[in-house]
């Protein structure tokens, strides 16, 4: 899935950036992916930092394809991308990755707009990890008629999974296939947070108080799947709101965070417009908070996780978003491509009721319609119609 849209965009654009978190397995995808006559320069190397601060347009020149990896340790680099585009517009020139969001960090005056394509490399979903290549079958519901859905779910080959494990494992490379023990991951998640602190995170901002930083991504992971209130987490950990609205952009900026935007059509309904948070990652979400059972919103987070990395393969525009009015109705997603309204709500029991339909119902009510079937996924077996526009299926015959 990721491999194939990749291979897209570089035949298409001068410049292909492949953003996301540390250690999601950006650096081996384009050293795989890249041909023997591509220059690959990263800047983890401090010596090709210090010629991209010398002199860039050397360090660029050659007349090959040049792969520039982990280029937020100097993003203004991206200016001789630029002008070296300019000069040369040719596919596949350039092929950029970053461990940051390039297009929300302030050090990063130029974007590329118009020269570049940007894929988001999230953690492994549940089907890359079993060497499928590739995440939920949300395309295909997207293009099966309605009719067709529970045959097309039913037909899956997958077998029943637990998802605890799966939220216990995460889904960055070596802890969910390689490493076998929870004490090996335990080690290797307090690693990975050590190194975000005290490392990565200083690439982005100046951070001197980081167990105040820390005390807040804790905090982030216990309110994963709620509405952010800034001045609420402020009193929680202590800090003032300008902080604590600093620190979570600069986890969303790291791709640790995700905030979830609302559903903003309001047709008859009072919507309420404030994001929910999901974290990157529920093996580091549950090694921050130190929980030993994960909670049903780190099965709503395995979804968002899912959802967003088959969103961020495609060239077609696709949104995703929570519905939610002001008086509790709420849809946990709802995925917006065209004139298309996919809404999906989840739950961590095995055996759905009607009443868990109620609020997927209202919204297709609500939207008429633009309103697709509602798809309720759970932990159990069934695949069934349980209401004549709803189908409940089985978290892992869909992801």
């Amino acid at each position: 899935m990721v491999t194939s849209s990749l291979e897209e965009r570089l035949r298409i654009m001068p410049a292909v950036v492949v953003t996301g978190a540390r250690q999601t397995g950006k650096s081996t995808l384009v050293q795989e992916l890249t041909p023997g006559d591509r220059r690959f320069l990263s800047l983890d190397d401090l010596d090709v930092v210090d010629a991209a601060r010398r002199d860039p347009e050397s360090l660029l020149d050659g007349g090959r394809p040049v792969t520039l990896d982990e280029v937020q340790r100097e993003p203004q680099i991206l200016h001789a991308v630029k002008r070296s585009i300019d000069r040369k517009r040719q596919p596949g020139r350039f092929l950029i990755t970053g461990s940051a969001n390039l297009l929300l960090m302030r050090q990063v005056s130029e974007s590329l707009a118009g020269r570049a394509s940007y894929l988001t490399l999230w953690p492994m979903t549940r089907r890359e990890q079993h060497s499928l290549g590739r995440g939920g079958i949300w395309e295909e519901l997207l293009e099966t008629p309605r009719e067709d859905w529970l045959d097309l779910v039913a037909a899956q080959p997958s077998v029943s999974q637990d998802w605890r494990a799966l939220a216990h494992r995460g889904g960055f490379p070596l802890p969910a296939l390689h490493l076998e023990s929870d004490r090996e991951r335990e080690v290797w998640f307090d690693g990975y947070v050590r190194t975000y602190l005290e490392r990565d995170l200083q690439d982005l901002s100046s951070i001197s108080a980081l167990p105040d930083f820390r005390r807040l991504m804790r905090a982030a992971c216990l309110r994963m799947g709620q509405l952010v209130n800034q001045s609420e987490f402020g009193r929680d950990v202590s800090l003032p709101q300008p902080t604590v609205r600093r620190y979570l952009n600069l986890l969303e900026t790291s791709y640790l965070l995700i905030r979830l935007p609302a559903y903003a059509v309001n047709r008859t309904k009072r919507l309420v417009k404030s994001p929910k948070i999901y974290w990157g990652d529920t093996g580091v979400a549950l090694h921050l908070t130190q929980e030993t059972e994960p909670r049903g919103a780190h099965l709503e987070n395995l979804v968002i996780q899912d959802l967003l990395s088959w969103r961020d393969t495609r060239l077609d525009r696709t949104e995703i978003f929570y519905w939610r009015t002001a008086i509790g109705e709420e849809v946990d997603f709802v995925v917006e491509t065209g004139e298309r309204l996919l809404p999906i709500e989840v739950k961590a029991t095995r055996r759905p009721r009607i009443r868990d339909t109620v609020h997927l119902r209202t919204f297709r009510t609500e939207y008429g319609n633009r309103a697709m079937p509602g798809l309720l996924l759970h932990s159990g077996d069934a695949v069934e119609w349980i209401a004549p526009d709803v189908l409940v299926a089985p978290w892992w015959k869909v992801m």
